[in-house]
């Protein structure tokens, strides 16, 4: 059963999906093609991550400018990367501003990253998320902050002063109540602190695709027909799970005290929804979570896959997590450890974004030493 809208980004949406995009360059931002996607393609937000800066850096010579400016004047390596994402963070804002007041600020947001490698340093997050925070100076920011066990104190600490935040790296279901746990904490700190609590918000970016890249190699190596036969299946699962925790938070007690001062929900976001198997669907982690109040965020190229084929499913909670349940216990009863592999898909994302962050530094560093040379050259 389809939701009866003739283009599938707006069933999607009319399910209540946000749709958000996983990129940001300058050269997404020139010449309109941002403001086109708000218009064409019904993307409401933005999120990024070092491996999206590394990679605008690389192609776009929309920043030569910039970089020769900041070499002549002697920027450090660090400074320029912050004020390069910062400068590209602001601008995105600035164009999504409208769906922000349109939506009561729900929608309308832009992503940035504290450095990667803060993630087990608590207070350098909590530190960075500030000056993040008064460097773009626009209220859709949203700073992510990894989901480690030191990130969580950091979440706590900058939701009790009125960030609104990104929480990332999210994989296992356990963590994931550690996440909302902080959530709540921080904006019981904010309410306590007479802080707007209508103004903070936050999402939870719970991984996909990855969780089934880990499971399907596990799965592949056992290499019996009931092991293949589980492939494909954990990621969504997963997923479902946490949104089934989700609605439980927002049942409670704490949650409806909460709700009661002000407070918004924290979203479930779906990240890695970029298909890594080119065996399944390319729009499989986007259909599978069609979930009303949540956000799924894309790369350009499952965007525009799900414009030209995607499907909306017409899905039923209730009916979905007892079935979501039952792919982890298959999983489990076949040898393999979802705390492991969780664990181990966590400490690879940190690892992962700070190799990134390291590889966006060094394109930088090179750019920086070409500025600087032709400044040089032209003073001559």
């Amino acid at each position: 059963m389809l939701i009866g809208h003739d283009h599938p980004l707006d069933a999607l949406t009319a399910t209540g999906v946000s749709i958000w995009l996983d990129d940001l360059s300058r050269e997404l931002l020139a010449g309109g093609r941002l403001e086109a996607l708000v218009a064409d393609r019904g993307v409401v937000g933005i999120t990024t991550n070092p491996t999206i800066f590394a990679s605008a850096l690389e192609r776009g010579e929309r920043y030569t400018p910039q970089l020769r400016e900041l070499a002549a004047t002697g920027t450090s390596v660090e400074d320029t990367v912050f004020a390069i994402t910062t400068d590209d963070v602001r601008a995105a804002c600035r164009v999504l501003r409208p769906l922000y007041d349109r939506t009561d600020g729900v929608d309308g947001r832009v992503s940035l990253e504290v450095d990667p490698g803060l993630a087990h340093d608590a207070e350098a997050t909590i530190a960075r998320a500030r000056e993040l925070w008064a460097a773009v100076g626009e209220p859709n920011l949203l700073v992510k902050i990894p989901a480690t066990a030191d990130g969580l104190g950091a979440i706590t600490a900058v939701i009790a002063e009125g960030i609104s935040v990104n929480v990332t790296l999210i994989f296992s279901l356990e963590r994931y109540r550690d996440v909302i746990d902080a959530y709540h904490t921080g904006l019981e700190t904010a309410a306590f602190n007479e802080y707007d609590v209508s103004a903070i918000h936050s999402v939870a970016s719970f991984f996909v695709s990855r969780v089934d890249s880990a499971i399907d190699a596990r799965l592949d190596t056992i290499g019996t027909g009931r092991a293949i036969a589980a492939k494909g299946k954990a990621g969504i699962a997963n997923a479902r799970l946490a949104h089934e925790i989700h609605a439980e938070s927002l049942a409670s007690p704490r949650w409806r005290r909460l709700a009661a001062a002000g407070a918004r929900p924290q979203r479930p976001l779906w990240a890695s929804t970029g298909v890594k198997n080119p065996d399944y669907p390319d729009t499989m982690y986007v259909s599978g979570l069609a979930i009303p109040g949540t956000v799924n965020t894309m790369p350009g190229a499952t965007l525009e896959a799900f414009a030209d084929h995607g499907t909306v499913p017409a899905l039923v909670l209730e009916e979905i997590y007892g079935p979501a349940q039952d792919v982890l216990g298959e999983i489990a009863e076949l040898g393999i450890d979802y705390r492991e592999v969780t664990d181990e898909l966590e400490r690879q994302g940190v690892q992962k974004f700070a190799a990134s962050w390291d590889e966006l530094a060094g394109t930088v560093r090179g750019q920086l030493g070409r500025g600087l040379a032709e400044h040089r050259s032209s003073q001559r």
